[in-house]
């Protein structure tokens, strides 16, 4: 078969990127011809064959000003360049099947009906919330939000919910509610979710449940290791921003009658607030390592006690849960999103509720005191990413909405993605 996966960029700058890069090189060891489809970024790997298809590079963070602004914000909803562009990729490229990642602003669905104008089926990975909520995380100044969901997205614009600015909210209120009044979605003929979650949210939003299929993500799986021991520490990793929670694993540390200490891997602006409330509640048992690269994390998740996700937001199907799990390592996550899909409570790992320092520090002490407990719960993660979350599967899982997709692409009438243009403006 022939893939021709879209996404605004093509080069490792965050999951959804690493995520289409692994699949293609996954697809291509199958014996799938694939080629890739974006912006003109000059950051993008190469070589890319396709490059003189690619509509020119455009910077929304920050977004120009002026003249190129207006042009930018335009292009965020329909681009012309992008549309001509995929037309001669196409032509290019022939592909039995288009696969969409991340296409909002830098290429726009206006990439989508030259692909149903060509016959070709279409399906998309939904990485995010985009098509539910205007700003991508369902968060209202960094607590959990549903307003746009099933309704209007001027919520996203009265909450001011792109960092504060009102302009750069209208505008993303504009941007979703043109396309929703559009469909400017419903030439995709299959939508793919990582957790069940964000498929539950997109039918809130008024997308037909036959339209949307669950595949989890999936990760390298190591070699097993014998004699299994149960690490020292725990470990957090990501962005550090309030919407991850990392200040509650920091007083849940300090809770702790041990010295247990708490590893923190990643930046972000809430950094320098988290040093200083680590110096008050724990001194001197937390380790902040900045950025460090993958090797290294996976060696500290491998040698901790467990990995800590303490979102305060609406996770989709965070990989670092994976990757403990390819590290015999138990995981100890929130109850908000995609997260409990992925624990058994006492199984794989152990389930809070989110903003709990108690109740976390709890399920801490509860692993530091049973060393054989982590153990087992490590063990089971290992052997559940075995069952549903490894390459091989997911492949077959892949290969399987590409099939229907086929089959919808067949019939000539397409139903609305988002029955009745439920919510717009």
């Amino acid at each position: 078969m022939r893939i021709l996966h879209v996404n605004k960029f093509l080069y490792r700058r965050g999951g959804a990127e690493g995520y289409m890069l692994d699949v293609a090189a996954l697809q291509r060891a199958a014996g799938h011809e694939v080629g890739l489809f974006g912006m003109d970024h000059p950051e993008n790997d190469a070589p890319q064959p396709l490059r003189d298809t690619f509509p020119p590079f455009v910077e929304l963070e920050p977004a120009p000003s002026g003249l190129a602004g207006i042009r930018a914000s335009a292009r965020m909803v329909w681009s012309g360049s992008s549309a001509k562009g995929i037309e001669r990729a196409i032509r290019e490229f022939r592909p039995d099947l288009v696969h969409c990642h991340n296409i909002y602003h830098q290429l726009s669905p206006s990439v989508l009906r030259p692909v149903a104008r060509a016959g070709i089926p279409c399906v998309m990975t939904l990485h995010d919330y985009k098509l539910a909520c205007p700003s991508y995380q369902m968060l209202d100044h960094g607590r959990p939000c549903d307003a746009c969901v099933g309704r209007g997205t001027w919520h996203a614009a009265a909450k001011r919910c792109k960092n504060g600015s009102l302009p750069g909210s209208v505008l993303l209120a504009v941007e979703s509610g043109v396309h929703r009044a559009l469909d400017a979605y419903g030439p995709v003929d299959a939508f793919i979710s990582p957790s069940r979650f964000l498929a539950s949210v997109m039918v809130r939003q008024g997308m037909a449940r036959d339209r949307i299929h669950v595949v989890n993500n999936f990760t390298r799986i190591p070699e097993a290791t014998d004699g299994a021991q149960a690490g020292e520490g725990f470990v957090v990793a990501g962005r550090l921003s309030h919407e991850k929670g990392v200040d509650t694993a920091i007083r849940a540390i300090g809770r702790l009658s041990g010295a247990s200490v708490l590893h923190v891997a990643g930046d972000g602006p809430e950094r320098p607030g988290l040093e200083d409330l680590a110096n008050q509640v724990a001194p001197g048992r937390v380790v902040f390592h900045g950025r460090i690269g993958a090797d290294e994390l996976a060696a500290l998740v491998r040698h901790s006690r467990a990995l800590l996700v303490p979102s305060r937001w609406y996770e989709n199907q965070p990989m670092t849960v994976l990757e403990a799990f390819a590290a015999s390592t138990p995981v100890v996550v929130t109850d908000l999103g995609g997260m409990p899909e992925l624990v058994d409570p006492g199984v794989e790992g152990l389930v809070v509720r989110a903003n709990d320092e108690r109740l976390l520090a709890r399920a801490l002490a509860r692993l530091e005191a049973d060393p054989g407990e982590a153990v087992a719960m490590g063990m089971a993660g290992r052997r559940r990413l075995e069952q549903d979350f490894s390459a091989t599967t997911h492949l077959s899982r892949l290969g399987a909405v590409y099939e229907q997709a086929r089959t919808t692409a067949a019939r000539s009438a397409k139903r609305p993605v988002l029955q009745g243009s439920r919510g717009s403006l």
